[in-house]
């Protein structure tokens, strides 16, 4: 059978009314009554590319399975979709459980956004391959030994951007590409350091936006709640830098320069930077050049990211105009294609 994933399926019944088959989860299940006491059941299917909130009522035929499905649970389900002024609607809805193999496909994402979240993956271990500082090189390689398997499915916001499974991998990704061009265009930065800096920046988001191992759905975390990720990223560094900077490397990079402790605080600065502003939740305000040029490739990727998002899911409010997504402070101009030569 052919599957598709939420946001493509979205994209066609815009068009007009199409019949397919997802691979979601059962992300929320409430009933409630419309204000002239009419039941139905507020019933939400997400997978890695987005969510479908349905209004189910209760004198159709599949209520009756959308009530037993569990909160949580995997399912395939196949409709005939059509996207109205009040959202999506399904009829002729059937649910049935996934399969094993089918549970592995949804949590990895379709296709597309596989192949996209790993040649990220692929990306980001290049760059840190090509680093030149062996204190930062160690701390990275062991950041990503350590971690591959929570950074892979951990998002890199609640909302806004990149809030999905893996997102955070695909941030990174971005921020790091971002950093680099800015290093070519000012090779006196410190290119080892805003690298490094690009990797580790939304490091704490492992807690405050992890997906558990076999769910689509971001829980709270307390820690997440009382700290923040930016605190729990440089906690994270120190922890790591401690378990790597043993007596026999203390030796062995004491001839370098400059010295190990100056690296270790430049990089926390750049953590404790790179939302750019107090008002934003950086404790402190970028103070090098290095973490100048990290917060503005963070702010790039993660804008870049709302637009193709609002260009996706915003209605059309005249041709080539967009309505307005917050938090991007206005409507969207369709941009203009680059020169074809036929």
């Amino acid at each position: 059978m052919q599957y598709t994933d939420i946001a493509h399926l979205t994209a066609e019944a815009k068009q007009g009314t199409t019949q397919g088959t997802v691979l979601a989860q059962v992300t929320r299940k409430t009933e409630r009554e419309t204000k002239t006491g009419k039941p139905y059941l507020e019933f939400v299917l997400g997978d890695a590319t987005g969510s479908i909130n349905l209004k189910i009522w209760n004198n159709t035929a599949w209520y009756a399975s959308c009530c037993a499905a569990e909160q949580g649970s995997s399912i395939a389900a196949t409709a005939i979709w059509r996207v109205t002024d009040f959202g999506m609607e399904a009829t002729d809805l059937d649910l049935r459980p996934l399969t094993p193999e089918e549970e592995d496909t949804l949590l990895a994402g379709g296709p597309e956004l596989r192949a996209t979240q790993e040649a990220a993956w692929q990306t980001i271990r290049q760059l840190v391959e090509g680093l030149q500082d062996p204190r930062l090189s160690t701390l990275c390689r062991a950041f990503l030994e350590q971690f591959e398997s929570r950074i892979r499915r951990s998002g890199a916001a609640r909302s806004v951007h990149h809030a999905r499974r893996g997102g955070l991998v695909e941030h990174i990704c971005g921020v790091m590409k971002n950093a680099d061009a800015i290093c070519r265009c000012y090779p006196k930065l410190n290119r080892d350091l805003v690298l490094a800096g690009a990797l580790f920046h939304d490091c704490g988001k492992m807690w405050e936006n992890a997906y558990e191992e076999h769910s689509l759905v971001m829980p709270y975390t307390e820690m997440g709640e009382l700290l923040g990720h930016i605190p729990l990223g440089i906690e994270l560094i120190n922890a790591l830098w401690k378990k790597i900077y043993t007596e026999a490397k203390r030796e062995e990079w004491r001839p370098l320069s400059p010295a190990s402790e100056h690296v270790r605080l430049h990089l926390l600065h750049l953590i404790a930077s790179h939302h750019g502003s107090m008002e934003f939740g950086s404790p402190v305000l970028p103070k090098t050049p290095e973490a100048l040029a990290l917060h503005h490739a963070d702010d790039l990727d993660a804008k870049m990211e709302m637009m193709r998002a609002a260009y996706a899911e915003s209605p059309e409010l005249a041709p080539r105009i967009f309505q307005r997504k917050p938090p991007l402070p206005s409507n969207l101009v369709s941009p203009l294609p680059s020169i074809r030569q036929d």
